[in-house]
Formats: structure tokens, C-alpha cells, sequence
């Protein structure tokens, strides 16, 4: 969840914070995500739960003229970090373990990190935190460059894991991450490993007509309070 709040607010940030509805969509997307899931109102919403108990997400309350609920991470306040190396760590949520070349190209579209030497700095100091959020990898056999790993919530595994060692398991960033300790949460309800063609697409309409329809009945609150109802 922290990874898809943190991408939703530095990609879309006119969209930001997100109702459960779209925090539900960005979950379950199928791109930019390692593993994919497809995950349930309930699940996600157990993690927020989890996830405020942290103290690393904030529910932001209807004010006048909204009526629904939306929800953002603190990541900044919580390890006093910006943009660039909570950017990181969201693409290391949501992706997994990944050299600094990936890492580069794949957070290039949340934050401008120049070069791989400023990706590597950043990391140093993610890794250098008293929170320790982020660890090189051992070079495994047949590897040619070396991985980074997020090491803010525990590992994520589904039946389609693969066999990924337990200190290389991925985690997406949908399930609560605590601070070094393992997390669970409702399984998958289906296995995702292969989605049909435009089912992502159809998916992020879906969302979007959600928000719409989110907005209209914000502006008719809006409205009939102004008439006095």
C-alpha cells in the first residue's frame, strides 16, 4: 500500500490523496508491479489499518464539499525523507529487489535522478538510516550486478512466488509493511500471473468513473448545502 500511495501522489498527484476505491485500483494494477495481485476492499483495507497503527499512513477526513475518505502515506515525516528516496523505496515496494540501473529507469517517472552514481547515493543513505530502509543483496551465482532490497515491510509471497529465497522475496507494497518485521494479509483471491488483454486498462476506467462519480456526489453535497438543506 505504501509504494502505490507514494507512486499515486508523485504520478497523479491531482488525484492525491486516494479514496479506497482507487487505492483498491492501484493495488490490483498489472504493470509496474512485482508480483501482481488481486486483492479485495477488505484486504486493503486491513493493511491501511495496519499501516496507520505505524503510523506511516493518515486517513484524511471529508472536509466541506467531499464526502468520502481518502488516505496518504507519511513516509516524509515518519523517517524524514524526500521525494527522490521515498520515490526509490515505493519502486522497491512494488517491484522488488532490483540493480541500480532498474531502479534508475523505473523511478524515473516519479523523480529525476540523473545518473546511476545518484541513484547509488540515495540508496547509501536509505541503507545508512537508523531505520535501515533499504540493504544490498549477496550476489547470487550467475549474477553480473548487484541488487537492492526495501527492507520497511516484510516479505510477500503468493502461490506463483516461484522459489525465491525468504530473504529475496518480493514484496509488492500491498500488504502493511512494518518497520524490519514480516507482515500477512488476506491472500490473492485469485492467481494473477497472466492477465487478458486490456483486463488492466478496463480496470483503471473502472476507477476512474468510481472517482467521477466520487466527485459528483461531493459537488451535489457542496451544492445543497450551499441552498441550505
Amino acid at each position: 500500500m505504501l509504494g502505490c500511495l507514494v507512486e499515486k501522489q508523485l504520478t497523479t498527484p491531482q488525484q492525491y490523496p486516494l479514496t479506497l476505491n482507487a487505492l483498491v485500483a492501484a493495488t490490483n494494477q498489472a504493470t509496474n508491479r512485482d508480483p501482481v495481485v488481486d486483492l479485495g476492499d477488505g484486504a486493503v483495507l486491513a493493511a491501511v489499518d495496519e499501516l496507520r497503527g505505524l503510523h506511516l499512513v493518515r486517513v484524511v477526513l471529508p472536509s466541506r464539499g467531499r464526502s468520502v475518505k481518502r488516505y496518504r502515506h507519511v513516509l516524509d515525516e515518519a523517517f524524514g525523507l524526500d521525494a527522490a528516496r521515498y520515490g526509490l523505496l515505493a519502486t522497491l515496494l512494488l517491484r522488488g529487489p532490483q540493480t541500480v540501473g532498474e531502479l534508475r529507469a523505473r523511478t524515473e517517472r516519479m523523480v529525476d535522478l540523473p545518473s546511476t552514481g545518484d541513484v547509488q547515493r540515495e540508496l547509501d543513505v536509505l541503507a545508512e538510516h537508523p531505520d535501515g530502509l533499504a540493504r544490498l543483496l549477496p550476489r547470487r551465482p550467475g549474477q553480473k550486478e548487484d541488487r537492492w532490497q526495501q527492507v520497511l515491510a516484510g516479505p510477500w509471497s503468493t502461490e506463483s512466488g516461484g522459489d525465491a529465497p525468504a530473504d529475496e522475496a518480493t514484496d509488492g507494497g500491498r500488504a502493511a509493511g512494518g518497520r524490519g518485521a514480516g507482515v500477512t494479509t488476506e491472500p490473492p483471491r485469485t492467481a494473477v500471473g497472466d492477465q487478458p488483454d486490456g483486463l488492466d486498462d478496463l480496470r483503471s476506467e473502472v476507477a476512474a468513473l468510481r472517482e467521477a462519480l466520487d466527485g459528483l456526489r461531493e459537488e451535489f453535497d457542496a451544492l445543497r448545502h450551499g441552498l441550505g438543506e
